[in-house]
């Protein structure tokens, strides 16, 4: 009986009676079956329309935020040999406190007195060049006296000459005169030797009218003999006047030349002052170096090398240490499919390695023990790993990451995208479509805080 008619034999007859309508007839369990697959399917189909959030899931580790508050190692500037250490591994130090002691291991730098003496060195190199100083002001002065004197020499000169002409010019009218009296005076001896010899003058009178003559002659000759020395006179202190000022100028010369020597030889002592105060410092800086201090407050992680007597390189490793004050943050790794997905202040959520949490992907608002974090950084190259690199700061005003965090713990992180139906991320996961894309521009980057916390 299939009991497809709506005209039913059951109330007319006792089917009970009959062994065969028991082996043929719908048993009740396959009824509840039926209701339990067509209720499942149900709440299938309405669990298809549920909102899910979209993510990017990936695995990075705990960092700082600063990079000078991340894990570093000090190094040795110099080299030398280990001689004393004053801290121990683990140790709390402040910023400014010696760790190492180091001895100088090369020759160059052995005299314990080395910076005083370099220090002479530079003050003996001052010395000198203030002498050149000296020296150029004493050439400079001379230059400028040579000068001077070559003036007044001029002038001098030029006096010499004018006073040469006016005696020339007076000698010349003597001169002039002298040559009348001799005329006169030839004039008459000639007459007193004709009146003698006519008898009429006395042989005295033509005497005395050849010593006249004679005298006059002399006179006129001695003027003659004065103009000439004048001439003379004249033309040499014409030629001093012009020789004068190329010695002088020889003179000049040769004092500027002396000065540029003196003032190239102040420059040459400078450049050596120079280098000697260099390497002063040099010893100075170099002396601070054997004593190796923390740059800032931090804990002594490990003795790189921790022998006494051990020498080390520049550059050679000495301790690792730990920043005592420091801003935790995350930092991810995610594929480059997944880098448009990701912009500055977006929200992740965390779990962290050793503590526990109940994790809904989809429906981040019913998980438990995750953490929210802000993307402040996204690298622009991808790392060697093939992936891009985002830095996350904490987000403490919804939930504080947990105080016993330290930086290198393990971080799994999960950027929230869109929200979409259960289904549609069904049917996204299925093809291998990548998430999808949303306007992030509206999310503001969050300010960096300074470093609070400290270990204790």
């Amino acid at each position: 009986m299939l009991n497809i008619s709506p005209n039913t034999i059951r109330q007319q007859q006792e089917i009970s009676k009959f062994n065969s309508f028991d082996r043929t007839g719908v048993a009740r369990g396959n009824l509840q079956l039926s209701r339990w697959l067509i209720s499942l399917l149900g709440l299938f189909i309405v669990t298809m329309f549920l909102p899910w959030t979209q993510n990017i899931q990936s695995n990075g580790n705990v960092t700082t935020l600063s990079p000078e508050h991340r894990p570093q190692t000090i190094h040795s500037t110099i080299a030398g040999r280990i001689e004393n250490w004053y801290v121990r591994e683990g140790a709390l130090v402040k910023k400014g406190d010696t760790i190492v002691h180091l001895s100088e291991i090369k020759v160059d730098y052995f005299d314990p007195d080395l910076v005083n003496r370099t220090t002479g060195q530079v003050l003996a190199k001052e010395g000198s060049i203030q002498s050149y100083d000296r020296k150029v002001v004493a050439l400079e002065n001379q230059v400028e006296a040579m000068k001077s004197e070559l003036e007044y020499k001029r002038r001098q000169l030029k006096n010499k000459i004018n006073q040469i002409r006016f005696k020339m010019a007076s000698d010349s009218a003597a001169l002039a005169q002298a040559k009348i009296d001799y005329q006169i005076a030839q004039t008459r001896l000639e007459r007193t030797q004709d009146l003698e010899g006519r008898g009429i003058k006395a042989i005295t009178d033509l005497e005395e009218k050849k010593l006249k003559f004679q005298e006059v002659n002399q006179k006129l000759i001695a003027i003659e003999n004065k103009l000439g020395e004048n001439q003379n006179e004249l033309e040499n202190a014409q030629l001093e006047l012009s020789t004068v000022a190329y010695n002088y100028n020889q003179k000049i010369a040769k004092a500027e030349s002396d000065k540029f020597s003196t003032i190239s030889a102040k420059y040459d002592a400078e450049a050596s002052l120079n280098k000697l105060q260099i390497q002063r410092t040099n010893y100075e800086q170099r002396s601070q170096f054997y004593y190796i201090i923390a740059p800032q407050d931090a804990y002594i992680t490990q003795a790189l090398t921790p022998g006494i007597g051990e020498t080390v390189k520049e550059g050679d490793p000495i301790v690792s240490i730990m920043p005592a004050d420091y801003e935790l943050a995350v930092e991810l790794d995610i594929k480059p499919m997944d880098l448009p997905l990701v912009d500055i202040g977006q929200k992740v959520r965390f779990l962290f390695d050793g503590w526990p949490a109940l994790v809904f992907s989809g429906w981040p608002e019913l998980s438990y023990g995750t953490y929210q974090g802000t993307v402040v950084a996204i690298d622009n190259n991808v790392n060697s790993k093939g992936k891009y690199r985002i830095l996350i700061s904490p987000d403490e005003d919804i939930k504080p990451w947990p105080e016993a965090l330290r930086p290198g713990s393990g971080a799994k992180g999960i950027a929230l995208l869109n929200d979409v139906p259960l289904w549609y991320e069904v049917w996204r996961q299925l093809n291998g479509f990548p998430p999808d894309y949303y306007d992030q521009q509206k999310i503001e980057a969050p300010k960096l805080k300074a470093p609070v916390k400290s270990l204790k």
